[in-house]
């Protein structure tokens, strides 16, 4: 379902559809919160507002009930009906009809339940010392002992009032209690969404990087010339237009290579008739001179035979070269220990050395790479046999191997004519020879030789490269990198 998701999707889709997804757990977050704190704020000013009346409204309460209780015993003390004043009646009734409507206000404020009990029970006592004392008016006496009634009075002011100190306490509590648990469920919610897209965006990359590893290994591929596997790239509609055109390119170079070897084994061919023939009548006259010792004659026929064996050469190496990326064989790799490697090859040209009093400075470290014994032979082979070559005698090679972390070096030195600036890439095309082949003691190479070391070296992912010599050193420098790990 993944890849098929991707396949209806271009590169610039999923980039937008990552930046969405990336932005978008962020901009719900904010919005979340936004509205949870607007909730909480309104909550807070709708709380505060009601604890502000209430409590405006309590205080009126408790400063009325000690009005009543100010007038009831004011009424009290003029017991004698004789001594009472009409008004006196009226500012107690009026004081007693301000009570009942702050207590009529408190309860429109929807009060608790406790609070809404303390209120009546405030009131039954309020009704309660009225009764006394306008029933009184006629009997002098009164039936309840007046300050017991005042004292009901008071502890039920009281504990009304400790009793809304309590409520105000239990809503602010609650308040902050939702707060905390908004907070909490902030938290939580946006670590969730934070996952979320955490798994959106690995999902998103896992895509593109399996993309780009198919592209990249396609690339490597032909880059070092295997072109027997299909191009084949998953994904996103732009990198699958891209694996397309790369296989188109692999199916093109199918065609040249094939094209380049069918007319490397025609010319070869037609190279290696006329050639056998011409070795043959050589032969005959070089046993002719031999019968009839003729100075001309010989000469004729050691140069004759001389370049017979230098076309057989340029033949074979032609067909060589020509065959380089086309071997299975080739293909084969496996671990190869480079020091023991290159002593073998040193080995090889003791005699050569030798011939020429040649010596060799080497600074060696075993290096161990994944790649082809016998294209890794050969590219060491064939930059000793041309550093041996133009070497003047008595002089010096100088051959350093190391791990340089990432990549393998070699470097073979000589202190020959060197090789220009001007040449230095032009020495690695086939049948190119520079200035220095002008300087060699008359034998000559076939010329495929450094072209041939280039391609074994791009068969392993490296490079070759023509680098300057070293301070108050000349001749030629070469320099061969090849990663240590190579990826597939």
């Amino acid at each position: 379902m993944r890849i098929y998701f991707t396949r209806l999707l271009s590169l610039k889709s999923l980039i937008i559809l990552g930046f969405v997804i990336a932005v978008m757990p962020h901009f719900l977050g904010v919005m979340y919160a936004s509205f949870a704190m607007r909730e909480t704020a309104g909550l807070g000013r709708t709380l505060n507002y009601q604890i502000f009346e209430q409590t405006k409204t309590i205080r009126q309460v408790l400063q009325k009930a000690s009005d009543i209780e100010r007038k009831a015993r004011l009424f009290v003390l003029l017991s004698d009906p004789a001594l009472r004043q009409p008004y006196e009646r009226q500012s107690y009734e009026s004081v007693r009809g301000a009570f009942k409507q702050a207590l009529d206000e408190l309860l429109k404020l929807h009060v608790d339940n406790k609070i809404a009990l303390l209120v009546n029970e405030l009131s039954e006592k309020e009704n309660l010392i009225y009764q006394q004392i306008i029933g009184s008016t006629d009997n002098t006496t009164i039936s309840m002992p007046i300050d017991k009634a005042f004292q009901g009075l008071r502890e039920s002011s009281n504990n009304l009032s400790r009793q809304f100190e309590q409520h105000v306490e239990h809503e602010f509590n609650e308040l902050r209690r939702q707060s905390e648990s908004l907070e909490q469920g902030l938290l939580v919610k946006g670590t969730i969404l934070l996952i979320i897209s955490i798994i959106f965006i690995v999902a998103l990359l896992i895509a593109l990087s399996r993309s780009m590893r198919q592209l990249d290994a396609s690339i490597r591929r032909l880059g070092s010339g295997d072109l027997a596997e299909p191009i084949a790239v998953t994904g996103p509609a732009d990198l699958r237009y891209l694996g397309d055109r790369l296989e188109w390119l692999r199916t093109h170079l199918m065609t040249l290579e094939v094209s380049k070897q069918q007319f490397m084994n025609n010319v070869a061919k037609e190279i290696e008739l006329p050639l056998k023939q011409i070795r043959e009548s050589a032969q005959r006259v070089a046993n002719e001179a031999e019968q009839e010792p003729l100075e001309p004659r010989q000469d004729i026929a050691k140069n004759l035979c001389a370049n017979i064996e230098k076309l057989k050469s340029v033949s074979e190496e032609l067909i060589r070269y020509s065959q380089i990326n086309s071997q299975p064989a080739m293909k084969l790799k496996e671990h190869i220990n480079m020091k023991d490697l290159l002593e073998s090859v040193i080995d090889q040209f003791q005699t050569d050395l030798d011939a020429k009093s040649l010596s060799l400075k080497k600074l060696v470290r075993p290096v161990r790479i994944s790649g082809i014994n016998g294209q890794l032979r050969s590219i060491i082979e064939q930059l000793l046999a041309n550093a041996v070559k133009h070497s003047p005698a008595n002089s010096e090679i100088r051959i350093m191997l190391r791990d340089s972390g990432t990549q393998m070096e070699l470097e073979i030195e000589d202190e020959g004519p060197g090789i220009d600036p001007d040449e230095r890439e032009r020495v690695f095309e086939p049948f190119y020879r520079g200035k220095a082949a002008e300087n060699t003691d008359g034998t000559e190479g076939s010329g495929l030789g450094l072209a041939i070391v280039r391609e074994y070296v791009a068969n392993h992912q490296g490079k070759v490269d023509i680098i300057d010599s070293r301070q108050d050193q000349h001749g030629a420098r070469f320099r061969v990198q090849i990663p240590l790990t190579e990826e597939v």
